[in-house]
Formats: structure tokens, sequence, C-alpha cells
């Protein structure tokens, strides 16, 4: 007589064994892929040249078609493998997390510019940016004039480029939104009308992957094209 394929052992369908080894391999190995930063653990490539790192600081930016959410580059792609040389030199650097921090960043900057809170800028700013920053606010403050900035939504937050030269790690990021910027004069009554605009800005966030220090600083920010 043919075995049966679901015949018992010791009482216990043998069917039933194999289909809960299957189960055990595919949840062992869904927790290992899930447990993975997205892919980037590869070992890093040559960097290519990045466009806009040395652009100085402008604090403006204009309307470009929106796009929605935050964008990684595929880990296979020539960014993502720029990327991998940055989690080579700092395990710690997540791509995807350092965007929701960069949109934060972006967040605290330009309502922070607004208000001309010089503390706040100063701690995420580098040296030069904070200096022209500085120096528009003081321009403001001399012409007797507020500003009220009010960020509606951000379309959308994607990595353009990345790149390490020498010890310093430079991630450039464009930032999509929607905002309200009004002038306001001594008794705050608005300079111009009330408007929603779709702003889009290229930042550069710079950091010395071998200092203590692990702030992300905004090094350049220009318009978006």
């Amino acid at each position: 007589m043919q075995p049966n394929f679901i015949q018992g052992l010791g009482g216990f369908p043998v069917a039933l064994v194999i289909f809960a080894g299957i189960a055990v391999f595919l949840v062992l190995r869904l927790r290992s892929v899930l447990g993975k930063r997205v892919g980037f653990e590869k070992p890093p490539v040559p960097t290519g040249q990045m466009s806009g790192y040395q652009n100085g600081p402008i604090i403006e930016g204009r309307a470009l078609p929106p796009e929605t959410g935050r964008i990684v580059p595929d880990p296979r792609s020539p960014l993502g493998e720029r990327l991998m040389q940055i989690v080579n030199r700092d395990p710690q650097f997540d791509p995807p997390k350092f965007l929701e921090q960069a949109e934060t960043a972006f967040r605290m900057i330009v309502t922070g510019f607004a208000a001309g809170d010089r503390t706040t800028l100063k701690n995420l700013l580098t040296d030069s940016v904070f200096q022209t920053f500085d120096a528009a606010i003081t321009a403001r403050e001399t012409a007797n004039q507020r500003q009220r900035t009010e960020i509606k939504a951000i379309l959308s937050a994607t990595i353009e480029d990345a790149q390490i030269v020498g010890d310093e790690a430079a991630v450039i990021v464009r930032f999509t939104s929607d905002q309200v910027n009004v002038a306001l004069d001594a008794n705050g009554a608005p300079l111009g009308t009330e408007a929603v605009s779709e702003l889009t800005d290229l930042w550069t966030f710079t950091r010395n992957l071998k200092g203590r220090e692990q702030t992300w600083r905004l090094a350049a920010a220009r318009t978006g094209s």
C-alpha cells in the first residue's frame, strides 16, 4: 500500500509539521528583512560629483510643481551608493530618519528666521549661514518690520544628492512646501497680501563625521529648479 501524505506520525499529521516549518521560515525571513535599514547596508562605492554644494545661502524660494511625501533614493542607485559611503563612516546614519529630522529642521529654521529667533538658528546653521540670516534679521529690525510665516504643509522632502569631502559629509534635500509669508509694519499691519505660495528650496546639510556633535547643520540654501 502506498503511504498516505497526511498519514499521522504518532497521532500528529505530517502535513501540519511541514506547513509549520514553512511558516516559521517565512516569519524569520520577514523579520530579517524588516530589521534592515531599507537596503542601506551595502559596502561603499566611489562618489560622483555633487552639484550645488558650493552655492551660497539664499533665503527665498519660487513656485514649482508639487510632489508628495518623503523620498529616499534606491540604495542600488548611484545616489543610494553615495549615501552608503556616509553609512559606512557613520553606522548611526539612517537616510529615512535623516530625512524626517531634516524636515523638522526645515520647519524650525523657516519659522525661526521669521520670528528672529537667533538662538534657535545658531544651533541649526553653520557659522557662515547664521551670519547671513542674522544680517537679514537685523535689516528687518532696522526697518522696524516683522515677518509672519506659516508653513501650511510640506508637500515633499527628497534627498537630491550626497557626498563626503574629507571628513565632511553633505546631503542636499529638496523641500516643496505651501507657505504664507507676509511682512508686517511696526503696528503689525500687513505690507502685502496674504496668500499661500508653493515654494521649493534646495538645502545642503553638513556634518563632520569625526566630530562628537551629531547635529546636521544647514550649510547652504538656494532656490530649487
